[in-house]
């Protein structure tokens, strides 16, 4: 048979676990804030973020430019048939 626990004993433990729990929560919250501040992430990791925002504008105006000539290099092809 398991020994049994006074209700002090049974109350400072729910009191321990309490404290644990709410120093726990301080953490995570801590955590949490961190890996939300985008500010700083972006601060930690400037190089990338430039490198990623230079590739993008390559991509979007090559993109861009390669539309604007497949429509006015149509253009240009009709009326070299005319």
């Amino acid at each position: 048979m398991p020994p049994t626990r006074t209700p002090e004993q049974i109350r400072a433990s729910i009191e321990a676990n309490r404290r644990d729990l709410g120093a726990s929560l301080e953490v995570l919250r801590g955590q949490v804030e961190e890996l939300t501040d985008w500010r700083k992430q972006l601060a930690a990791k400037q190089r990338e973020a430039i490198i990623a925002a230079a590739v993008t504008g390559f991509v979007l105006g090559g993109g861009i430019a390669a539309v604007g000539g497949i429509v006015f290099g149509r253009r240009r092809r009709k009326k070299r048939r005319r």
